[in-house]
């Protein structure tokens, strides 16, 4: 394999990588907060590190798993049912951390409205990628005008 192939895989695989720090953040602290007002309801003002801990690594797992095994599906260009039951299936993978970890004391209707909030987070992580895809293309498309006007200015295209 050449060097301009290296490269390219490495230049790959690092923008891979930051797209599972981006989705670890984004869903840690998530998920901190819906934790943190459980926390406040159930009248503690303590937070578990342990919890924190099980939830920065659950974040980080999964987004392994959604970039390598289920092709990115919180960054598609489409909302599909494939991407609703990518979304369902890691709310409940989540869910199911949480309730093994006892993130919410074991409580099911808790659990039941964190899976709805993972849920909802995916969604809005769809939304929010789209969005910025857009921004991006809108500049993008910006900068390619900009960049042939001053090509014509200079003769240097037609």
């Amino acid at each position: 394999m050449d060097l301009k192939k290296k490269k390219d895989r490495l230049l790959i695989f690092f923008a891979k990588e930051a797209g599972i720090e981006l989705k670890a953040a984004l869903y840690f602290l998530c998920f901190l907060f819906f934790y943190f007002l459980y926390r406040i309801f159930q009248g503690v003002w303590e937070a578990s590190i342990i919890h924190m801990v099980e939830m920065i690594f659950s974040t980080y797992a999964m987004g392994y798993l959604q970039v390598y095994v289920f092709s990115n599906f919180d960054e598609g260009d489409t909302f599909t049912r494939k991407t609703f039951f990518y979304s369902a299936f890691c709310s409940g993978l989540y869910t199911v951390v949480a309730y093994l970890g006892k993130w919410f004391d074991e409580s099911m209707g808790t659990l039941g409205l964190f899976y709805i909030y993972v849920l909802l987070a995916y969604i809005c992580a769809y939304w929010m990628y789209k969005i910025k895809r857009l921004g991006d293309t809108k500049a993008l498309n910006e900068d390619l005008k900009a960049f042939q006007e001053r090509s014509r200015e200079h003769g240097e295209c037609d």
